[in-house]
């Protein structure tokens, strides 16, 4: 019911903030033309965000763009989660019902998650993955809708996000967004300090380009003068400027505070602002400020029925009471004409902040008694939650940890994994206060899908004791990214069980299970004593779901740190182990891990044939964990094979699937697996935009850097070395203290040791690939080890080339006892072996061809265009040697020559410029050219063949940038690149290739 709409504004104009406006109307109008933009806008409490947003939305087009706004409330856990996203689609979905409908089709059961109030179906089965998925729709919702419309959306107050919302707006601000879509996003900037939520969030998206910051900073005396005319409706005198200028310090709220103050002649004198809003309040009739006070402890928005409950006035006096506070500008009533609310939360903190503590647990009391004697005062959705607020600032402990525990429930039903964690620590602080009796009336948690049922002090479906809260807390923490908190929850439950003198082997297994994975995850270990204690712990026990996932764990482990036949046997034991327990899904891991470590071998398909048919049952079960394992590894291991092409349709299957399911982090790695047979077949620029959108995709440290590195492998490749060097250095700084698994270890190791040959640092080289053998980096799996093996023998045959000293015997040793060691069985793994046989030959001094030869023979059956260039090279090399066989020896270096420029393989076309010298290039290329009518790329890039051009008319590094509006930084990296493209000493060797091959003409 709503008293009064009449409502004066105390600020009738707006004042000032030009450059602010501009920045928010230029991203407007970018979301326009389809680049889609996020700007966070922050400063301080009553500094005028909201103003600014509301003078936004008047210089859009009217009628052009839609407008969806929500506002996070002050509510700590105890919130409805994604609050304001929820607003934000119940708005969509009123006005574009049929085209959210059709976004989600298939998923409408997930939507009704954070839109419980529509008519789309409530989910029927809840999977504890279903988050990000639940991300991807709605992101997918906001692009279709931003497809055919400007779409505005403005969150505000993040400063109180709950933080199911604060991910949310993470990953839309993270996730490459296509369509007219602005994202506006409001915090106070003063209120977000060492410790606040919202700072992890904030200083992630400081990190991305992608979003725009505006500060808004307090009013200069200028301003406060305009914005004091325009309320006084006539210039101030200049004392009365200096005076509110100076109790305000330029704060746009305060202004019209002190200025309303000074109109009405109340408040003169009062220092504190504070003191000014309560004078205001304590004019007020004295029903009227009890009602204010109610409404204080209801929350951000009150609902009218709601306080007619907890006031208890008669209806008439209730509606003076408001109309007296509303004409005061204390309440405002919401558009629906119903609700009210403060019109500025600093009021609200002012009013709160005068309750005595007796007064606001007796006020909250009121709040939970009408609420629970009639729950539809309230959305059926904000019920919980808020009765565990009330009830928990009411000082019943009993009903708040009932109602916490309750909507805790709910909250891991909407995937807000983190609330959950919120409200079931507030329900740990409380167990011990509460009775036995009244811990055994909770209402049942639904437990992790591996934990066991039943359990200490518990029997069946009975009510939770405080192991399974402890389980429950454990499974929302690792959900919601808090590792650290979920670690000490597992320790906290493992010394409660060790009390218990191994009564409860399960509940410590699954316990020590967890641990395992947090503290390698935390990089605190490698978890494999914990997962050893887990699994001795289950030895003698009838088989189980909790022993299934403690196997398949260690067989994973062995997967990935101790690939070989006892972590083969651990597979095979837990897939045995998980069918026995009627466990399918951890059979399906089990089933996929032994895939991995058999992949090496498979020479008869079995392997490629399991993996299909572990596919084709994930997809058919939905079990949405596996599917994502199975369709992120099967293009990798069909790529490790040899398989490229057949790897890249595997690549389109699994991302097709992924992105429709929602499983953003799993897409990111499918586009790299994807990436890495675009390489393999040659197609280098595809490969480039396959790693884009990978890196498009990546949230965790461990993807972002393996993007990143990489793009160092790919810049080295083309011979752009230097800046190779810095893209790695670049990776390590997003990696920070993230543990390495082995192949990647190996690929890192890999790439610094040929940047540092390739910068002239031969003793750097040698001493990184001397630690990757102390590392056990050379033992396997062959398809990491075998192509660093080859390197390292190919640095030592420099070394022989270039240098009377020639390669080192100590490193030379080790290579060959690492090739001894290799297990190479699948053709392309055997052509490696075969490249690595004649690199060690020559890095020997051994220059027979025939090796080369057979390296050559090798790569020409299997889908490798630069290894194959590389073979043709060094056999070439070889026959050079021979003077009978120089034809022999230019078809081969004409035919890499020709590999590598189509590929753009720098690296490789100035190794073949250092054989064969600037007017020794291959005549097939220039044939070539001649019939093509055009010159020969050498790999070199447009930007690159714009600064030869220049570098032949003789202009200095200084004079191209200035031609080419680029750096003198850019263009060395660009002469340094050229000159190893062209196999040029110099500059002057350089122009004298350019000319003679038509890349540029003489003056």
């Amino acid at each position: 019911m709503n008293p009064t709409t009449a409502r004066t504004p105390v600020s009738p104009v707006f004042v000032g903030r030009e450059v602010e406006l501009a920045e928010l109307v230029r991203a407007a109008r970018a979301a326009e033309g389809g680049d889609s933009q996020a700007v966070l806008l922050r400063g301080e409490a009553g500094v005028g965000k909201t103003r600014l947003v509301e003078e936004l939305l008047r210089a859009l087009e009217p009628g052009q763009a839609v407008v969806a706004s929500g506002g996070c409330i002050e509510a700590g856990g105890d919130g409805f989660p994604f609050a304001p996203f929820s607003e934000v689609l119940r708005t969509l979905w009123r006005r574009f019902q049929d085209e959210v409908r059709a976004a989600s089709a298939g998923q409408e059961a997930l939507l009704a998650r954070v839109l419980p109030d529509s008519d789309l179906p409530a989910p029927a089965v809840h999977r504890d993955n279903d988050v990000t998925r639940l991300f991807a729709l709605i992101t997918r919702i906001l692009e279709r809708l931003a497809s055919e419309r400007p779409v505005v959306l403005v969150i505000e107050d993040l400063h109180w996000a709950d933080a199911s919302t604060r991910d949310l707006l993470g990953f839309l601000f993270r996730t490459r967004r296509t369509g007219k879509l602005l994202i506006v996003g409001t915090y106070r900037s003063d209120d977000v300090r060492r410790g606040h939520p919202l700072r992890p969030l904030l200083a992630e998206l400081d990190r991305l380009r992608s979003v725009c910051r505006v500060d808004l900073s307090r009013f200069t005396r200028g301003e406060v003068t305009g914005q004091l005319t325009g309320i006084l409706g006539a210039p101030p005198d200049p004392g009365v400027v200096d005076d509110i200028f100076a109790r305000s310090d330029g704060n746009a709220f305060f202004v019209e505070e002190l200025a309303r103050a000074h109109r009405d002649h109340v408040g003169t004198g009062l220092e504190d602002l504070r003191d000014v809003l309560l004078t205001r309040l304590e004019s007020l009739p004295e029903e009227s400020q009890r009602v204010v006070r109610t409404a204080a402890q209801g929350g951000a928005v009150i609902e009218y029925p709601l306080l007619k409950a907890v006031a208890g006035l008669p209806e008439d006096v209730l509606i003076d009471a408001l109309r007296a506070a509303v004409l005061a500008q204390i309440l405002v009533p919401e558009p629906n004409g119903t609700n009210y609310r403060f019109r500025h939360s600093l009021v609200r903190e002012a009013v709160g902040a005068t309750l005595l503590p007796g007064e606001q647990a007796l006020i909250n009391r009121r709040y939970g008694e009408a609420l629970e004697a009639d729950p539809s005062l309230v959305r059926a959705e904000e019920l919980t939650g808020r009765l565990a607020r009330h009830w928990h600032a009411a000082q019943d402990d009993v009903k708040a940890l009932h109602m916490s525990v309750a909507a805790a429930e709910e909250a891991r039903e909407r995937c807000a994994y983190a609330d959950q964690l919120w409200l079931l620590d507030r329900a740990l602080l409380l167990w011990d206060r509460v009775p036995a009796q009244a811990r055994a009336a909770l209402p049942a948690l639904r437990f992790p899908e591996t934990y066991p049922c039943g359990g200490p002090g518990a029997d069946g479906d009975e009510a939770p004791c405080h192991q399974h809260l402890l389980a429950t807390a454990t499974f929302a923490a690792m959900h919601s990214g808090d590792f650290e908190k979920a670690l000490c929850l597992v320790d906290t439950a493992l010394r409660d069980l060790s009390a218990a003198k191994g009564e409860y082997p399960l509940y410590a297994a699954w316990f020590w299970t967890q641990r395992s994975r947090l503290v390698e995850g935390l990089s605190r270990g490698d978890g494999w004593q914990e997962v050893q204690t887990a699994r001795k712990l289950v030895a003698a026990l009838p088989p189980s779901v909790v022993g299934a996932e403690v196997l398949v764990r260690v067989a994973n482990w062995g997967a990935m740190h101790r690939p070989g036949p006892a972590s083969r046997a651990d597979a095979e034991e837990a897939v045995e182990y998980a069918t026995r327990a009627g466990a399918e899904e951890l059979a399906l891991h089990a089933r996929l891990t032994r895939c991995l470590l058999d992949a090496g071998t498979d020479t008869c398909g079995s392997v490629v044939d399991e993996l299909y048919a572990v596919r084709r049952r994930a997809e058919e079960l939905g079990e949405l964990t596996i599917v994502g394992r199975v369709n992120q590894n099967l293009p990798s291991v069909l790529e490790g094979m040899g398989r490229s092409t057949e790897a890249l349709a595997a690549a389109d299957h699994g991302i097709a699937l992924c992105r429709s399911l929602g499983l953003t982090d799993r897409e990111a790695w499918v586009h790299s697996n994807r990436s890495f047979s675009l390489f393999s077949l040659g197609r280098w620029a595809e490969a480039g935009t396959a790693l884009d959108e990978a890196a498009a995709l990546a949230r965790a440290r461990l993807p972002r850097w393996t993007f990143a590195a990489r793009r160092a492998v790919v810049l080295l490749l083309r011979g752009e070395v230097d800046a190779a060097a810095a893209q790695l250095d670049a990776a390590e700084e997003l990696r920070g203290t993230e543990k390495l698994q082995t192949q990647f270890l190996v690929a890192l190791g890999h790439c610094t040791m040929e940047i540092a040959a390739r910068q002239g640092r031969l003793a750097d080289a040698r001493a990184e690939f001397l630690r990757a053998e102390e590392a056990g980096l050379t033992d396997g799996p062959v398809r990491w080890s075998l192509p660093m093996l080859c390197t390292a023998a190919a640095i030592e045959g420099a070394a022989r080339r270039s240098t009377s000293a020639g390669g080192s015997p100590e490193v030379l040793a080790a290579l060959r006892r690492a090739a001894a060691r290799q297990q190479a069985v699948l053709p392309v793994s055997l052509a490696y072996a075969h490249l690595l046989e004649a690199e060690l030959r020559h890095a020997e001094g051994d220059d027979d061809p025939g090796p080369w030869s057979a390296a050559v023979a090798a790569f020409e059956q299997t889908e490798r265009a630069y290894e194959s260039a590389w073979a043709l090279l060094g056999e070439g090399r070889a026959l050079l040697a021979d003077r009978q066989r120089q034809a022999e020896a230019h078809d081969r270096l004409t035919r890499a020559h020709a590999l590598a420029t189509r590929l753009g393989a720098g690296l490789l076309l100035s190794d073949i410029g250092r054989l064969t010298g600037p007017v020794g290039l291959p005549r097939q290329e220039e044939t070539a050219t001649a019939r093509a009518g055009g010159p020969p790329s050498f790999g070199l890039t447009p930007r690159e063949s714009e600064v030869l051009e220049l570098v032949a008319l003789g202009y200095t590094n200084r004079r191209i940038a200035e031609e080419l509006f680029i750096s003198q930084k850019t263009t060395s990296t660009h002469v340094s690149s050229i000159l190893a493209k062209l196999g040029a000493s110099g500059r002057t060797e350089a122009a004298a290739i350019a000319y003679r091959h038509g890349l540029s003409t003489p003056l």
